[in-house]
């Protein structure tokens, strides 16, 4: 779902216009991003009943290079996880 169509059910969904259901996902997407931003340090972050972004960190390692085979390093690195909360989870049907 792209989010021009996430903003229109949004809309639907409030009885609002286009507009100003555009502007009430950036403020709600803006909020989780300064919500992620803050909790840089404690690496979680939580909301009520939608769920927790956690940051986690992988080590630097070694691989290969499949074509070649050739051992070669992998930089240390962070990425984004999403745990989902109960409720949530369990209207998806997982």
């Amino acid at each position: 779902m792209s989010k021009a169509e996430f903003c229109e059910r949004v809309a639907d969904a409030g009885g609002m216009s286009k507009a100003e259901a555009t502007r009430m996902v950036e403020l709600v997407f803006g909020e989780i991003e300064n919500g992620l931003k803050a909790s840089k340090r404690d690496g979680r972050y939580s909301i009520g009943t939608f769920g927790t972004f956690t940051i986690s960190k992988r080590k630097a390692r070694k691989g290969r290079n499949p074509r070649t085979g050739e051992e070669i390093k992998i930089k240390a690195s962070k990425s984004l996880r999403f745990k989902p909360a109960s409720n949530l989870r369990s209207a998806a049907g997982c």
